[in-house]
């Protein structure tokens, strides 16, 4: 079973060995779910992207190092998926606050649905759908290709809101993370492509876990849900506030691996990690999950502790906290940007050049962004 450790070490051991062992066959494979045993025809990085541990930037150049990019083409876009979604909700913030209140109302309704229950506690009358929420509970993980069929068979097999599903995966996914989840979801629907939506098939998901299943009992002939809603882009201010001396740098659980970050050489008196708890969460997390993430912060702490002050503050510290010497490394949209703005505590940010570069080309589909992979990739060595 699947091992998903919570350090920068590791995170580095499970890239090294990626590319060196297994890179080379990853377009060939990738789609393929042979078991929680067998993962090594994918990278299991994305935990540590999610939190900040991996950089996008650092996977890829180190890809890059060692295959041309026609060879690793498909891997370097999926690594880049990650940041259009991320890029494509911070032009449409509202679609995450929408997102929240659809949970609100639908937990309700919900609330003592049968089929609702089964399907979170892997009751239901398909086996592979029960099989992978064993595993994602158990691990904090699952092959991109069976988050594609569970959430296309909960969505149109078993008749549930996509909403209920996202949070589902939100609250034990270690790779939980507010665009990636939420838009696939609502791609699966049909909702993100207008018009497209995903449909699991029975010969797809035999052929692709390698003949483990059969038999399965699915709605074939689903048609995507229809929605008139959409969302006014915005052009999102990624300046730089002014770094001065002697300021508190605040350091937020997307951003974990500040010693390889654009702000690694500034001089900072303090700095503060901080922790999003269930007690200021409106998804609540698995305990593992939160634990987790916990350690990841904890083990930030320790690489950082010989160069600077450092100390682990729950979020709820910030609301009392004196912002007049401090700055913060951009949590991003989400739940601590939700707690930040609720409470009207107005941070001072930073933002990576990454992104910076990046989310000019978030404004339409990923094939549009896409195009812009090569010149992306020509721009690394200057961020």
């Amino acid at each position: 079973m699947i091992q998903i450790h919570p350090s920068r070490v590791k995170a580095l051991e499970q890239l090294n060995s990626f590319v060196e062992n297994n890179l080379a066959l990853y377009a060939r494979d990738r789609n393929f779910d042979f078991g929680p045993d067998k993962r090594t025809n994918t990278s299991c990085l994305s935990p540590y992207v999610t939190h900040g541990v991996l950089s996008e930037k650092e996977i890829i150049k180190e890809a890059i190092k060692k295959f041309p990019f026609s060879k690793i083409e498909k891997f370097i876009q999926e690594v880049l998926w990650r940041t259009y979604w991320k890029g494509w909700l911070e032009r449409r913030p509202s679609l995450w606050t929408d997102f929240l209140n659809d949970i609100e109302r639908l937990k309700k309704e919900f609330h003592n649905n049968k089929i609702f229950k089964n399907a979170i506690n892997g009751n239901t009358d398909i086996e592979c759908f029960n099989d992978w929420v064993s595993e994602l509970k158990k691990t904090g993980y699952l092959h991109n290709h069976s988050r594609m069929w569970l959430s296309s068979i909960w969505i149109f097999t078993l008749d549930l809101p996509w909403q209920l599903g996202a949070e589902f995966f939100m609250k034990y996914l270690k790779d939980g993370d507010t665009a990636s989840n939420t838009l696939s979801w609502r791609w699966t629907a049909g909702l993100q492509t207008k018009g497209k939506n995903y449909v699991a098939q029975e010969w797809n998901i035999k052929k692709f876990t390698n003949q483990r299943y059969e038999k399965i009992k699915l709605n074939e002939n689903a048609t995507p849900i229809v929605s008139d809603k959409e969302y006014v882009q915005i052009n999102p201010d990624f300046n730089n506030a002014e770094i001065k001396d002697d300021q508190i740098l605040l350091i937020f659980d997307n951003q974990l691996c500040f010693e390889e970050s654009d702000f690694e050489n500034c001089k900072f008196k303090k700095i503060k990690l901080i922790k999003n708890t269930n007690s200021t969460r409106s998804i609540e997390l698995d305990e593992h999950l939160i634990e987790f993430k916990s350690d990841l912060i904890t083990d930030q702490q320790y690489r950082l502790q010989d160069k600077f002050e450092v100390e682990i503050k729950d979020i709820s510290y910030l609301k009392n906290f004196d912002l007049s010497n401090v700055i913060a490394l951009y949590p991003g949209i989400g739940e601590n940007l939700d707690f930040l703005n609720e409470n009207k505590i107005n941070l001072k940010f930073l933002y990576r050049k990454f992104d910076q570069m990046t989310n000019q080309y978030c404004n339409k589909g990923f094939f549009n962004f896409k195009k812009f992979i090569p010149k992306i990739l020509s721009k690394l060595d200057q961020l």
